[in-house]
């Protein structure tokens, strides 16, 4: 199927970031033509006139919007402005510079902190819109949103080709692990990791524990996103994920049990949980792509411990 790309332009949007480089990496394996593009490379999507220079320049027949300013739940609580301001310059700029320019085709990664904050049950989208988000992703969150309905908006009047993909934390080699940018994961490897080489007695891990997150590697949604670009377009969101979750005191736990750390997890409960439960139900997704993600959780845990030791530690 990804023959019907080898004459297509792909613009990849914030390729330097975590998902885009990943991206990236799989269509120059593929031979597929692509552009790379993030504000590391000088392309600041919040300028609507850059912008539309660089879509009429590069002319790319298909978007993948990778672009995000975003990061864990402290930078979340610190940068809510930032965050609010900067993802809605860049989504909507970049969906108008789509139109005016002819792309016949935009994919949209959303995050599901865009769903409702809810207690214990499976997000469906048909559910998307039932109720308030939790306080600590409400920014980031309903931009994500927001971009949903751009999409909708544009599909409707414009009639341009959208997929919406709604996923959760993503996670592998090349992730966040600094402090203020890394999600839960990340930051347990770097803080666990740490721990043992340097002979800690304990890891403090931010909340109670109790936490329950739904994990896909990142792999796994490079290979979703580029099948979403052989499928017909379908408006509506798709959640993509693993369909379950595990505590972040049992997340810690594996990654301890991974780096063989003989310390003590110790939780502070002074500080924010966020949302209780971020699990997705995945129907759709297999009716659509005929696939879940394959990578099993301690899998993955493990090769990101790999990439944490060889391309982060010892450098």
């Amino acid at each position: 199927m990804l023959t019907a790309l080898k004459n297509k332009k792909i613009l990849v949007t914030g390729a330097t970031g975590f998902l885009g480089k990943r991206i990236v990496k799989k269509l120059e394996e593929k031979g597929i033509s692509y552009v790379a593009a993030s504000l590391n490379l000088g392309n600041d999507f919040r300028d609507l006139e850059q912008t539309k220079n660089f879509f009429e320049k590069e002319k790319p027949e298909i978007v993948i919007n990778c672009a995000a300013f975003v990061g864990g739940i402290k930078f979340g609580l610190e940068h809510t402005g930032e965050i609010f301001f900067n993802n809605t310059l860049m989504s909507t700029n970049l969906i108008e510079a789509s139109r005016l320019t002819g792309v016949e085709r935009y994919v949209n990664p959303i995050s599901n902190c865009s769903y409702p904050d809810v207690v214990s049950k499976d997000f469906k989208e048909d559910e998307w819109w039932d109720g308030p988000l939790h306080e600590s992703v409400l920014a980031y969150g309903l931009v994500r949103k927001a971009s949903c309905v751009n999409a909708w908006a544009y599909h409707r009047q414009y009639q341009m080709n959208f997929i919406n993909l709604i996923l959760p934390n993503m996670y592998g080699p090349g992730d966040h692990f600094e402090e203020v940018r890394s999600h839960a994961l990340g930051a347990l490897v770097r803080k666990i990791v740490e721990a043992r080489e340097k002979n800690l007695p304990t890891v403090t891990i931010w909340g109670t524990g109790k936490p329950i997150r739904e994990w896909l590697y990142v792999d796994d949604a490079v290979e979703v996103i580029l099948k979403t670009l052989t499928i017909k377009p379908f408006i509506e969101p798709i959640n993509i994920g693993v369909g379950k979750g595990i505590s972040i005191a049992d997340l810690a736990e594996l990654i301890k049990k991974e780096v063989s750390y003989q310390g003590q997890l110790v939780f502070d409960t002074s500080k924010p949980d966020g949302a209780p439960y971020k699990i997705m139900g995945v129907e759709l997704c297999q009716k659509i792509f005929n696939w879940l993600p394959t990578t099993d959780l301690k899998q993955g845990v493990k090769k990101t411990i790999d990439y944490y030791y060889q391309e982060v530690l010892e450098k």
